[in-house]
C-alpha cells in the first residue's frame, strides 16, 4: 500500500508544508547565483528515472557556464576550477538540490530513492539493475546518501539502492530524510574528486 501510494502522498504532504521555508530560501538562493556568476540561474540535466526513463533534473547552477555538462563531477580531472565560489557553498550543503521540490511536484522523482542517474552513467545503471533500483522512483536522497554518498564507490552504492528497493517502507523514508537533514545541514559526506578524495 505504502509503496502504490503513500510515497506519492508522503511526497505531496512534504513539500506543501514546508513550501512557506523553501520558497523564500529558493528566491533568496536564485538571488545570489544570478549576482555572482554569468548564466543561468537553473541548471537543467539529463537524468534517468524510474524503469530508465529519461527526465530534466532541476538545480540551482553550482558551477561556470563553460563547465562540462553531462560529465559526472568526479570525473572532471579538476572538479574545483569548475565549481563557482557560490556553488562551492550550495554544493556543500546540498542547497543546489532544492529546485528538485519541482521533479517531485511533476512526479518525476520521489523525497526519497536512489539518487538519479546521469543518462550516460552506464555503469551505475547498470549495478542498480542487477539490484532491481530501476524498477522504483529514484529520489532527492536514498539509503545511499545517509551511508557515504560521494564517498561511495559505483558498487556499493548499487547495492544499498537494492537494498532500499528491497525494504521501503514509511519508517525507512523518515529515517532517511531526518538523517539527511542532519547531513545536509554538517555538509557531511561530500566529496567533490569522488570516493577517496
Amino acid at each position: 500500500m505504502y509503496r502504490k501510494t503513500g510515497k506519492r502522498a508522503l511526497d505531496i504532504i512534504c513539500i506543501c508544508l514546508s513550501a512557506p521555508l523553501w520558497i523564500p530560501l529558493m528566491v533568496v538562493l536564485a538571488l545570489l547565483v544570478k549576482a555572482t556568476s554569468a548564466g543561468p540561474v537553473f541548471f537543467r540535466q539529463k537524468r534517468i528515472m524510474q524503469h530508465r526513463k529519461f527526465f530534466q533534473i532541476y538545480k540551482f547552477r553550482s558551477m561556470y557556464a563553460t563547465a562540462p555538462k553531462d560529465v559526472p563531477t568526479h570525473q572532471l580531472q579538476n572538479p574545483d576550477a569548475h565549481i563557482t565560489p557560490v556553488g562551492k557553498f550550495l554544493r556543500k550543503f546540498s542547497l543546489d538540490e532544492l529546485p528538485q521540490v519541482i521533479n517531485i511536484l511533476r512526479g518525476d522523482i520521489s523525497l526519497v530513492g536512489p539518487r538519479p542517474a546521469l543518462w550516460n552513467q552506464d555503469d551505475l545503471i547498470a549495478e542498480r539493475e542487477k539490484y532491481g533500483a530501476n524498477s522504483i522512483p529514484a529520489g532527492l536522497t536514498g539509503l545511499a546518501q545517509i551511508r557515504g554518498r560521494d564517498e561511495l564507490p559505483v558498487e556499493v552504492k548499487a547495492a544499498y539502492d537494492g537494498e532500499y528497493a528491497a525494504k521501503i517502507s514509511f519508517l525507512l523514508d523518515a529515517k532517511i530524510l531526518f538523517l539527511t537533514a542532519i547531513y545536509a545541514i554538517t555538509g557531511r559526506g561530500v566529496s567533490e574528486g569522488g570516493p577517496g578524495s
